[in-house]
C-alpha cells in the first residue's frame, strides 16, 4: 500500500507501508513527513495506542454523531437514517431521547444526508442549559437547527442556520463547539464545486457561529466563514495547543488531513492533495482513497489524532509532532475487522474512544469502545 505524507514546509515524497501487529488487530504503519529544518520532529510515542476494543452498544442504524454530556458519563448518539438521536451510558445502554424533525434519507439514492453532526452546549446541565445542536439535511437544505434536552427528552426545535445547499452526496455534516465555546459546522460543496471558492457560500467552508447562529466575533471575513476550499470535510477535532484539525473527503485521488486556520483557502476545486498553487494551503497528510482513505471523523487522545475511514474500514493513529504543526508516523488499526468506520469521539476525562461502524443494515450497526494505553 503507498501513501504520502506533506512535511510542514509541504514537500511531498512516496512512502511504503510495513505491516504490523499490534494488539490482536491488523495494523499497518506509514512512514511520516520529514522534519522541519531547525526542528525535528518528536520521536513515534510509546503511548497513545489502542490497547484493546470492545462493544458498548448495538442495534444502531448508521450512528453518524456522538457528543458527550457534561457531567453525566452519557453521550448523545444521532443516527443519520432515522433521524433518532440516543442516550448512550457509559455502560453502553441506551435509550431514545427522540427524532430530530425534517431530516431525510433516502435509501434509493445512497443518500449522505438525513441526521448528521450532534453537539452539546459545553454548559449543558439539564436545567438552566438544555441546549443541543444538530446538522441535518432537510427536504430543501442542510441547516443546524437547536433543540432541548433535559436528560431524558428532546423537545423543541430552532433553526439557528438554514440555507446550506443540499444534495444527496458531500453534505459535510459535523458540528462541534470549539474551545472558544463557538460551533463549528463542516460543509460540503454539495457537487457544486465552484461553491467552496466564493467566500459568500456557506458550502464547502468551515464555518464558525454563536448558538444563535450569527457569525461568532472575530470571524477573519466578518461573516460565518472561518475557512473555504473544501470539498467535504466531516471531521473536526482540538489538539491541546487549541489547534483545529479536519479530515476532508476528496474526490477520485486524495483524501486530506488539514490544520485549519483561520481565513485560508484550502485549494478545492483548483487543488485535491498538494498543489503549488499560490494561496492554497496544502493538507498535512494524504490518503489514496482505495488505500485506506476516506476519512470520516477525528478524536484527539494526549495529542494524537486518530481518524475514522469508510471505504479504508480502519483507525489511523496520527501522532501530532513536536512542532504541533504536522503529523509524524501513521498507523492503521483494526483494518476490515469492523468494515465502515465513521462516528467518533473522545471520553472525557478517559483515554478512550467510543466509535461506531456505519452502513452495515437497519440495527446492524455497533458503537464501540476503544481504550488507548
Amino acid at each position: 500500500m503507498s501513501r504520502l505524507a506533506h512535511s510542514a514546509v509541504h514537500r511531498v515524497r512516496p512512502y511504503t507501508a510495513a505491516l504490523t501487529a499490534v494488539a490482536a488487530v491488523t495494523a499497518v504503519g506509514v512512514s511520516g513527513p520529514s522534519a522541519t529544518a531547525g526542528q525535528p520532529h518528536a520521536a513515534p510515542r510509546a503511548s497513545g495506542k489502542p490497547s484493546g476494543i470492545s462493544k458498548l452498544a448495538d442495534d444502531l442504524t448508521t450512528p453518524w454523531g456522538i457528543s458527550f454530556l457534561p457531567g453525566r458519563n452519557a453521550a448523545l448518539v444521532t443516527e443519520r437514517n432515522t433521524g433518532v438521536v440516543w442516550k448512550v451510558a457509559s455502560d453502553g445502554a441506551k435509550k431514545k431521547a427522540g427524532t430530530v424533525p425534517n431530516s431525510v434519507w433516502e435509501q434509493d439514492t445512497q443518500d449522505k444526508g438525513g441526521l448528521l453532526g450532534v453537539a452539546v452546549s459545553p454548559t449543558w446541565n439539564g436545567t438552566t442549559d438544555q441546549d443541543v445542536f444538530f446538522m441535518e439535511t432537510t427536504v430543501s437544505d442542510n441547516r443546524v437547527v437547536k433543540m432541548r434536552f433535559d436528560g431524558t427528552r428532546l423537545s423543541g426545535y430552532t433553526p439557528i442556520l438554514t440555507g446550506v445547499v443540499r444534495d444527496t452526496q458531500l453534505n459535510g455534516g459535523k458540528i462541534a463547539f470549539g474551545p472558544d465555546g463557538y460551533l463549528y459546522v463542516a460543509t460540503g460543496d454539495a457537487r457544486k464545486r465552484n461553491l467552496a471558492q466564493d467566500k459568500k457560500s456557506l458550502n464547502g467552508k468551515i464555518l464558525r457561529i454563536t448558538k444563535t447562529g450569527a457569525a461568532a466575533p472575530g470571524n477573519p471575513f466578518g461573516t460565518r466563514v472561518y475557512s473555504y476550499g473544501h470539498r467535504n470535510p466531516q471531521g473536526l477535532a482540538w489538539d491541546r495547543a487549541g489547534r483545529l484539525w479536519s479530515t476532508e473527503v476528496g474526490e477520485d485521488t486524495w483524501d486530506e488531513l488539514n490544520l485549519i486556520k483561520p481565513g485560508k483557502n484550502y485549494g478545492w476545486p483548483t487543488c485535491e492533495g498538494s498543489c503549488s498553487r499560490a494561496g492554497m494551503t496544502n493538507p498535512k497528510m494524504v490518503w489514496r482513497p482505495d488505500e485506506g482513505g476516506v476519512p470520516a471523523q477525528i478524536a484527539v487522545v494526549d495529542n494524537v489524532l486518530y481518524a475514522t475511514t469508510l471505504s479504508g474500514h480502519r483507525l489511523w493513529r496520527l501522532p501530532i509532532d513536536a512542532t504541533g504543526e504536522d503529523v509524524g508516523h501513521a498507523t492503521a488499526y483494526y483494518n476490515d475487522v469492523y468494515g465502515r468506520l465513521r462516528a467518533l469521539a473522545k471520553v472525557p476525562g478517559a483515554d478512550q474512544l467510543w466509535m461506531g461502524t456505519s452502513d452495515r443494515g437497519t440495527k446492524k450497526d455497533l458503537l464501540l469502545k476503544v481504550t488507548i494505553k
